[in-house]
């Protein structure tokens, strides 16, 4: 088994290009390789230099090769669609001008949405238009990215929007070809909806592309679903722990992933939020050193 382990500017609390809270590209780049790691993603496109020369430069000073990027707009407003094309568009660019492999797409928080994050049974649902029509947009994302550029594209869930929980990911799996969509599966964000991670990878093993080791608080998850805590303000309070001191059995992980011998990168990401007293390079250092004591090398 040959699994890289990689790391994301969100462990930086980069979430949002724009957010002036965001540490420099530069800095983020220096600290994820004094951390111990070869590879990083891209971030939110607008934040790494979207210059290739000038982003492999920098990539090239830190020994570190760019994995892939995330889009993580929301799919689910048709009024925003031709802003999730051109996110789209540019960061399958910049992938491709790399040589990055994973193009990951997240539909981004819905107030809708917000206040059930965690509670499957109590969020509001797409009625069947507005899920066909959501589902076709995931889709043609999708065709881009695997068709027009190359790439393998993964979807994942994330909390807060309209592709969360379970059954909302395996619906989409069902009606959307595998041949252009696989899974970016994402530990922690299972988790944070309610279901088994470890059960979920065992039935999916086969499309799930790329990894996303993230863990979650226990308490501070039991806290935030009773108190209808937003996904932001959550992550303020240390929702997204360490690895290896949440309620996710990573080396149950490792054990699923070396049965289906799979190959390529898993990317660590720790969101945080900038203002708060936090250490990035410290936690993405104390992740990588615990993957390693379990047995990814």
């Amino acid at each position: 088994m040959t699994i890289r382990i990689g790391n994301a500017p969100c462990s930086w609390g980069v979430e949002f290009a724009g957010d002036p809270r965001n540490p420099s590209w530069q800095t983020v780049l220096k600290e994820c390789a004094q951390a111990g790691y070869t590879g990083i993603e891209l971030g939110p496109v607008g934040f790494m230099p979207e210059d290739p020369a000038v982003l492999a430069d920098g990539l090239a000073a830190n020994g570190l090769s760019l994995i892939g990027g995330v889009v993580f707009r929301p799919f689910h407003d048709p009024a925003q669609w031709s802003e999730v094309l051109d996110a789209t568009h540019r960061t399958c660019a910049a992938l491709r001008a790399h040589g990055a492999q994973h193009l990951v797409l997240i539909d981004s928080i819905s107030p809708r949405r917000a206040p059930t994050a965690g509670r499957a049974a109590e969020a509001v649902q797409l009625d069947a238009g507005d899920w066909a029509a959501f589902r076709d947009r995931l889709a043609e994302a999708a065709r881009i990215g695997a068709g027009d550029y190359g790439l393998t594209v993964g979807i994942h869930a994330h909390a807060a929007g309209f592709m969360d929980f379970e059954p909302e990911l395996e619906r989409l799996l069902d009606e959307v070809d595998e041949s252009i969509l696989k899974i970016c599966f994402d530990t922690g964000h299972h988790s944070y909806a309610g279901f088994d991670p470890v059960a979920f990878m065992r039935r999916h093993i086969g499309r799930i592309s790329y990894m996303h080791f993230k863990d979650i608080d226990p308490a501070v998850k039991a806290r935030a679903i009773a108190e209808r805590t937003g996904f932001y303000d959550a992550c303020g309070q240390g929702i997204f722990c360490k690895l290896g001191q949440g309620d996710v059995d990573f080396r149950a992980v490792r054990q699923v992933l070396l049965d289906a011998g799979f190959e390529g990168w898993c990317t660590v990401e720790q969101d945080c939020d900038p203002t708060l007293d936090v250490t990035p390079m410290a936690d993405a250092r104390h992740n990588r050193e615990y993957l390693e004591s379990i047995g990814f090398n």
